[in-house]
């Protein structure tokens, strides 16, 4: 009975593919690899050859009858300690709200470049709200970045969201991003910080292997293309 015990436990991370934490996986790859497919209309390659750490938050929820507010999961890498390839994902969630005259209601593909070791340090922190802590600065899009204005180059996360298909800047001030302790025990068997899981060695899981090795073929960075490895 202890042996089946052992080996359900060993099994865990394996079987989050079958769970929704997978399924979003899935999703933040299908998004960040159809943004970088179009790169004269996404987001700007060497802003995310210097970027420290990537989040990535598929079909955010925007939700507004008179109070608006905000609701998603995702995930987040940042680079390995060598500056070579990235890290296994961290899970994320985002809220936040907003006020005025709005009805209406919308799901929008979010991606946010950390660009500095303070913005990494921030985020990595258990909870962190966007814009109170930190400067956070809609991101320009286009192949290059020689269009950003002195607030883009001097913030320290950029953000961008696709809604129907257009992909745009976005300010997100005001909104709380802090650690998924529940969705980390999903892929990782434990209750993990993201900031154990992103500055270790850590192995990717499989569920996050599409999305790893996309990272690292998008990244300019010399000899991050290489495959990730599966399984935990």
């Amino acid at each position: 009975m202890r042996m089946i015990l052992v080996a359900a436990l060993a099994m865990t991370p394996l079987l989050a593919k079958d769970n929704g934490t997978a399924k979003r996986l899935n999703e933040a790859a299908d998004v960040f690899s159809e943004v970088m497919a179009t790169p004269d209309k996404g987001i700007p390659q060497d802003m995310l050859s210097n970027a420290h750490c990537i989040v990535i938050v598929p079909g955010l929820k925007t939700a507004a009858f008179l109070v608006g507010g905000k609701y998603g999961k995702g995930f987040i890498s940042c680079r390995s300690k060598s500056g070579v390839g990235w890290s296994a994902p961290g899970t994320v969630r985002i809220e936040g709200g907003s006020f005025g005259f709005q009805i209406g209601g919308s799901e929008t593909d979010l991606i946010m470049l950390v660009m500095n070791q303070g913005g990494e340090d921030r985020l990595l922190s258990s909870k962190f709200t966007l814009g109170a802590e930190g400067s956070v600065a809609a991101g320009p899009v286009g192949r290059t970045a020689t269009a950003q204005t002195d607030a883009q180059m001097h913030a320290e996360i950029l953000s961008w969201s696709r809604s129907q298909g257009l992909f745009a800047g976005i300010a997100l001030e005001g909104a709380t991003l802090r650690q998924d302790l529940d969705d980390n025990a999903d892929l990782y068997g434990q209750k993990l910080e993201n900031r154990e899981i992103v500055t270790s060695s850590r192995r990717t899981p499989k569920a996050a292997v599409k999305l790893i090795d996309l990272l690292n073929k998008q990244s300019s960075r010399e000899h991050t293309n290489m495959p990730t490895g599966s399984g935990e």
